[in-house]
């Protein structure tokens, strides 16, 4: 395991398109959100969010998220995309994101997302399910911090 990434227990892999990167020659900027979401997705299945969304009728959203850019990426590369908790609340949690670059080695980018569980016929804050809770934090719990 890459040493940078082990308090992330949720990582894939991801390859760098040459259609990612822009007029400056590096991954644009936007591109960063879409390995968060990519992720983000890969937590969602391994802790229960979506068999919550079909028992509830509510899901996870996006509410707020942001990115720093440490290093430039270029095609082509070979990125690993990480994910954690870095808090959980009753209705939201705060998930980070990092993306090692193996051409680099060294993370690239590191971001941070505020997910809200909300019913999607209201728009209401929900309470997140005791058993995606816990399996989120049993999650965390294996990862090597």
């Amino acid at each position: 395991m890459i040493a940078e990434l082990k308090k992330y227990p949720v990582q894939i892999p991801i390859t760098v398109a040459w259609g990612e990167m822009d007029a400056f020659q590096h991954v644009n900027n936007v591109v960063y959100f879409k390995y968060f979401e990519a992720v983000r997705i890969k937590y969602f299945e391994e802790t229960g969010f979506f068999e919550a969304m079909e028992k509830e009728s509510a899901g996870p959203i996006l509410a707020q998220t942001n990115c720093q850019y440490k290093l430039p990426l270029t095609y082509p590369d070979e990125l690993i995309v990480g994910t954690r908790i870095k808090s959980i609340g009753r209705t939201s949690c705060v998930m980070e994101y990092a993306v090692y670059s193996k051409k680099i080695k060294k993370i690239a980018a590191i971001g941070q997302g505020v997910i809200v569980m909300i019913n999607y016929q209201t728009g209401e804050k929900k309470v997140i399910p005791e058993s995606v809770k816990q399996r989120m934090i049993a999650l965390e719990n294996e990862a090597d911090v």
